[in-house]
C-alpha cells in the first residue's frame, strides 16, 4: 500500500493516513458562531489524517470576511466543541487554524466600522474583502486603508493569538495552526515590500520582519505546548498585493531553521500556483526540507499521484488536499481506491446553507457520470 495511506505518528498522535484537509473559508456562520452545519461538514470528512479547519478570527478586529466562526468568545468555543467532539468520535485529529486578516479587510467588517490594522498604512492595491456593499448587502469590496500598529498593539496581536490558541484546546482542538499565508498579517510582517516600520518588528532586517511571527508562536507555545503549535507559511505568495523581494529564499530558510528549534506539531507550506501566485523554484522544497526538520505538510494542486511521489521521494510527510475535500467528503476511499472525484460547484463555495456544504454524496458507482453538476 502507498505509504500516503500509511498511519502516521506526528507530535506523539497517530494519524490514519497521511492525507490532510486543507482549511478552505466557507462563509456559513451568519453570528461568527460554529453551527449544527459545521459538524455535519467536518465530521464527514473525519477520514482524513488531519482536519485544519478554515481560518478561525482570533478577535473582533482580526477579520475580513462575513459569516466566518471565531474563537474569541465563550459560544464560539462552546460551539466548535461540539466539532471536535464528532470528529473526533470518528477517529479524527483536528487543528484550528488561527487567522488575522491584517490589512485585507474592509471597514464594514471592523467594530465600529475602523480602519482594518496592519504592520502599515499601505493600502492592498487590487484586492477585495468580503463585507457589506454601498447597498448594505454582502458582497466583494475593495480593501479599506489600514492603520499600522503601534508597537504596544503588536503585542496585543500576539496576546489575541495565544488567548484563541487557549481557547482552541478548550474546545477540544488536538492543536492550532497559526496562518502565516496568503498576505494576512502575519506575512505582511515578513515582505519587506510591506512591512514599513522603524521599530523593533520593523523590515529593515530580517530579524526584525521575521520577530512577530517568531514572538507569536513563542506565545503560543507557552500557553498549549509545542507539540500542540503549528503553521502555515507561503513562500513566493503574491496574493493581496504581496510583491516578490529578493531575499525571499533567504526569510524561509531562516524561518526553517528556526521553526526547527521549536519542535512544533508541523510545518505546513502552500505552493500557490493553482491560485495564480508565483510558483516555488524547482529545488526550494529540497532546500527548505534540509532547514526544517519536522513534519511538513504541503498543499497547493495536489494530486494523489504528486502527493506519493513527493512522499516516496522524502520531500514532505503529509498531503494537503484543499478543494477536492469539497464535494468529495470520502476522498481519501476515492483515492485508494482510484475512483472519480466530483467537481464542486464554484458558486456553493461562499455562503448559503447544506446546499453545496454538506450534501455530497460518497461514491457508490453509480452516480459518478452525474454527481459533478
Amino acid at each position: 500500500m502507498s505509504k500516503l495511506f500509511e498511519p502516521f505518528a506526528m507530535s506523539g498522535r497517530k494519524l490514519a493516513n497521511r492525507i490532510a484537509m486543507a482549511p478552505m473559508t466557507r462563509s456559513r456562520n451568519p453570528d461568527g458562531v460554529p453551527n449544527d452545519l459545521n459538524v455535519v461538514y467536518y465530521s464527514q470528512r473525519a477520514d482524513a489524517g488531519l482536519i485544519i479547519t478554515e481560518g478561525t478570527p482570533i478577535s473582533p478586529t482580526s477579520e475580513g470576511y462575513l459569516f466566518i466562526p471565531g474563537l474569541y468568545m465563550p459560544q464560539q468555543v462552546a460551539g466548535w466543541r461540539q466539532v471536535t467532539t464528532a470528529v473526533h468520535a470518528k477517529g479524527g485529529a483536528i487543528f484550528s487554524q488561527l487567522w488575522h486578516v491584517g490589512r485585507v479587510s474592509h471597514v464594514s467588517n471592523q467594530p465600529g466600522g475602523i480602519a482594518p490594522v496592519s504592520s502599515t498604512d499601505q493600502v492592498a492595491k487590487n484586492s477585495l474583502a468580503w463585507g457589506l456593499t454601498q447597498n448594505g448587502t454582502p458582497g466583494a469590496v475593495d480593501v479599506s486603508s489600514p492603520r499600522a500598529l503601534t508597537t504596544g498593539e503588536v503585542y496585543g496581536v500576539i496576546a489575541d493569538f495565544a488567548d484563541a490558541a487557549a481557547n482552541a484546546v478548550e474546545a477540544g482542538f488536538d492543536g492550532i495552526e497559526l496562518h502565516g499565508a496568503s498576505g494576512y498579517l502575519i506575512e505582511q510582517f515578513l515582505n519587506p515590500t510591506v512591512n514599513d516600520r522603524t521599530d523593533e518588528f520593523g523590515g529593515d532586517t530580517l530579524e526584525g520582519r521575521t520577530r512577530f511571527l517568531l514572538a507569536t508562536i513563542d506565545a503560543v507555545i507557552a500557553r498549549i505546548g509545542a507539540v500542540r503549535s503549528a503553521i502555515r507559511l507561503s513562500p513566493y505568495s503574491s496574493l493581496f498585493d504581496m510583491a516578490k523581494y529578493p531575499e525571499i529564499e533567504e526569510t524561509y530558510l531562516y524561518l526553517a531553521d528556526e521553526l526547527s528549534k521549536r519542535n512544533l506539531a508541523y510545518v505546513h507550506l502552500i505552493n500557490q500556483r493553482s491560485q495564480g501566485s508565483f510558483a516555488f523554484p524547482p529545488d526550494f522544497l529540497a532546500k527548505f526540507r534540509t532547514h526544517y526538520w519536522g513534519v511538513l505538510i504541503l498543499a497547493g494542486g495536489m494530486t494523489g499521484q504528486s502527493a506519493e511521489q513527493l512522499i516516496a521521494d522524502d520531500l514532505i510527510d503529509i498531503a494537503a488536499f484543499g478543494e477536492a475535500f469539497i464535494a468529495n467528503p470520502d476522498l481519501v476511499e476515492r483515492l485508494k481506491n482510484n475512483w472519480p472525484l466530483t467537481t464542486a460547484n464554484r458558486a456553493h463555495f461562499y455562503g448559503g446553507g447544506a446546499e453545496g456544504y454538506t450534501d455530497h454524496p460518497t461514491y457508490d458507482g453509480r452516480n459518478a457520470a452525474t454527481e459533478s453538476t
